[in-house]
Parts: C-alpha cells; structure tokens; sequence
C-alpha cells in the first residue's frame, strides 16, 4: 500500500517535471522567434528614420518658413530612437506618421518640389519602408499572439510567471495614410505664397464689349428700341 502511493507520487512528480521543461523549452522558443520579429520591425524602423533628416533637408530647400513642421517630424523621430519599450515606440510611431503626412501636405503646396528628382526619390524609398514596416508588424504581432496565449493560457499560465515569462505588448502602429490629407497651409500667419498662388490671387480683368457685360437697364425703365 505505502510503495503503491510513493510509487504514484514519484510518477506525478516526475509528470510535472516533465510537463515544467516541455512548457519551459515552448516558452523560450516563442520568445525568441518574438525577439526576432521585433529586430526585424527595428530593422525597417532604423531605415525610415535614417531617410527622414535628407527629406526635411529637401523639403527645406522650397519651403523654409515652414519650421513648425520640421520641428513635429524631429521631436517625432527623436521619440522613436529613444524608445525603449514597445509602448513607447507605438506612441513614437504614430506621432511620426502624423508628422510626415503634415510634412507631404507641405510639400503638395509646391509642384516644383513635388517635381523635385531627389523628392520623388526620397519619398518613393520612405513608402517602400512603410510597407515593409507593415509587413514588419503583422508578422511581430502574430508571433507575441502565439507567445501570449502560451503563458496566459491552461496550463501555461500555472508556470509562465515563476519561471520569469510575462505576456508582451503588441505594436500598435497607425496604418499610414496613402491619401494626403486635405489641408490648407495658405492662411497659416506669416507664411509666404508660392508664385502659383500670387498668380492665382490677381484679380481677373474687368470690362469687355461682349454680349454677358450687358445688363438690363435700370429698375422701372425699359430696354432701348
């Protein structure tokens, strides 16, 4: 009888050893394959803000007066290479994006930079990273999903927190815009209009001798015969 319980003890014992190490090994394996996912998203990350201070430069060269701007985009990427935790580099992220979209509806305001060989260069490389970014992204949150539900589900989450795992922070990026949005930087005080707009601001000519610059004669009076 004795034997019989020890024996079934020794065999639990050994169970839960073994069940320990087989979650401990699943673990490590998805935190790793989250760690690398995350160095991937840094990858793509590190490739955007190295192409944002030529963009600036570029944009700076038609539109100098707009400083605010410049200064968004700045603090935005200094943020995002100052992050240290996933929470903060998505609050970075997405005051980066909407510092950038500020800066192209900028740069919509001057056809010859939007002409600019260099500006179409830049802004074709900073959109290639976007997507890749993108893809960066999906591919982070789907390896932290499989790693969260290990150590927040039966029977992870009986050895997930004493064996030091804790569930991991999703990247919440906003999907950037493809559309630039409609603003008009026109009566932003003590900006200077492009020469398109002083052209387009000149009065039309008055006057003329066609059939539309005649009216009818005074109220009360009928038409001359």
């Amino acid at each position: 009888m004795v034997t019989g319980i020890v024996l079934a003890l020794v065999v639990l014992v050994v169970a839960v050893a073994l069940l320990a190490i087989s979650l401990y090994n699943r673990f490590v394996r998805l935190r790793n394959r989250a760690d690398n996912a995350w160095a991937q998203v840094d990858v793509q990350l590190r490739r955007r803000y190295d192409l944002i201070p030529n963009l600036i430069e570029t944009v700076k060269g038609y539109a100098s007066h707009e400083r605010e701007v410049f200064q968004r985009v700045t603090e935005a990427r200094s943020m995002g290479v100052q992050a240290r935790t996933v929470a903060e580099q998505s609050q970075a992220e997405n005051m980066l994006t909407a510092a950038l979209r500020q800066l192209f509806a900028v740069a919509e305001a001057y056809p010859e930079l939007r002409a600019n060989e260099n500006f179409l260069q830049l802004q074709g490389q900073l959109q290639d990273t976007e997507n890749q970014i993108a893809v960066a992204r999906q591919i982070y949150n789907d390896t932290v999903l499989l790693y969260n539900n290990a150590v927040q589900t039966f029977p992870g989450v009986l050895l997930a927190g004493p064996l030091g795992f804790a569930a991991r922070d999703y990247l919440e990026i906003e999907e950037v815009s493809r559309q630039t949005p409609q603003v008009d930087f026109r009566d932003m005080p003590g900006r200077e209009p492009t020469p398109g707009e002083r052209g387009a601001s000149m009065p039309p000519a008055t006057g003329g001798t066609g059939p539309e610059s005649e009216g009818p004669g005074p109220a009360g009076t009928a038409p001359p015969t």
